[in-house]
């Protein structure tokens, strides 16, 4: 494929020790895990598949875009064909599954869509890289799978309840991608980790939307009372755990990536709140957030 198309070699094929895939490397988590698989394994080359959907953007990786161990290549993951022919000349050794449309609220609108790419993409990506004898494959999946419940603690072997499309068509790609486990013993990892926040988040995310909303004199639009609370990660912690399943992960197993650290979507708002507007007393941080029915 020429370099216009994505396939971008920079000159003769350089000897590396392991080839790595990220998929979906130009979104936000995946950006910080490549920089720090730069860093951390400056003798691996780190390639970058992405179709830089909305919310992908190569400036994320800009301050790393020119290191000699990163390549970038634009591409879909449920292309069949593509997906095959990367595999058959770029010699993978490892995959970091990252890809998928993530936005709950959109899900409830065009659910087709996080079918095609997080249940079919999956499926078209692990059996190419069962196919090309992969040594291992880390799926990224989400805490959503559980469901929606604010009083109950999950561990691994909690039971999936997803309550909304997208978490429904995660917790599919995990059966499927657990399924080459059982079937093929091929070395499959399933993650599941809590909300992620931190720099180059698209806003379509609670905090940075939050942020937005203020930096443009609107108030922060809650769903319902607040009172939900969700668990926070940030970035560069969640990098650092993604790591270290790719170097202690065993296969077939599944491992939650959480954090202690909660707080309340209405509490959450009311910080924003104070750290933009400078406003601390209860009756000013109401000014600047909304309540919108839940249903």
């Amino acid at each position: 494929m020429s370099e216009e198309s994505g396939w971008n070699v920079r000159g003769a094929r350089a000897s590396f020790k392991k080839r790595l895939l990220v998929t979906g490397g130009a979104g936000f988590i995946a950006s910080h895990v490549i920089i720090c698989l730069l860093e951390r394994y400056p003798d691996y080359l780190i390639i970058n598949l992405d179709k830089l959907d909305y919310c992908a953007s190569l400036k994320n990786l800009q301050s790393v875009s020119s290191r000699t161990n990163y390549r970038f290549i634009q591409g879909d993951i449920c292309d069949e064909h593509f997906v095959k022919l990367l595999f058959e000349t770029e010699n993978i050794h490892i995959v970091l599954h990252f890809a998928a449309q993530t936005h709950v609220d959109k899900s409830f609108w065009c659910s087709s869509e996080f079918t095609n790419v997080n249940v079919d993409g999956t499926q078209v990506l692990v059996n190419a890289a069962y196919q090309a004898n992969v040594e291992k494959f880390i799926h990224v999946s989400t805490d959503e799978v559980y469901g929606g419940s604010i009083k109950e603690e999950f561990n691994e072997a909690s039971p999936k309840h997803p309550s909304n499309p997208y978490a429904a068509s995660k917790a599919a790609s995990e059966c499927i991608v657990m399924s080459y486990w059982e079937s093929f013993r091929f070395p499959v990892v399933v993650t599941r980790s809590s909300n992620v926040y931190g720099p180059h988040q698209y806003p379509e995310k609670v905090i940075p939307k939050f942020i937005a909303l203020l930096q443009r004199n609107r108030k922060c639009c809650i769903h319902g009372t607040g009172v939900q609370a969700r668990h926070f990660l940030y970035a560069t912690d969640v990098a650092e755990a993604f790591l270290t399943i790719l170097e202690k992960g065993e296969p077939g197993e599944t491992y939650n990536v959480g954090t202690n650290f909660e707080m309340s979507v209405i509490q959450l708002a009311k910080e924003l709140v104070h750290l933009i507007k400078e406003t601390a007393s209860e009756s000013e941080l109401e000014l600047w957030i909304e309540h919108v029915s839940d249903s």
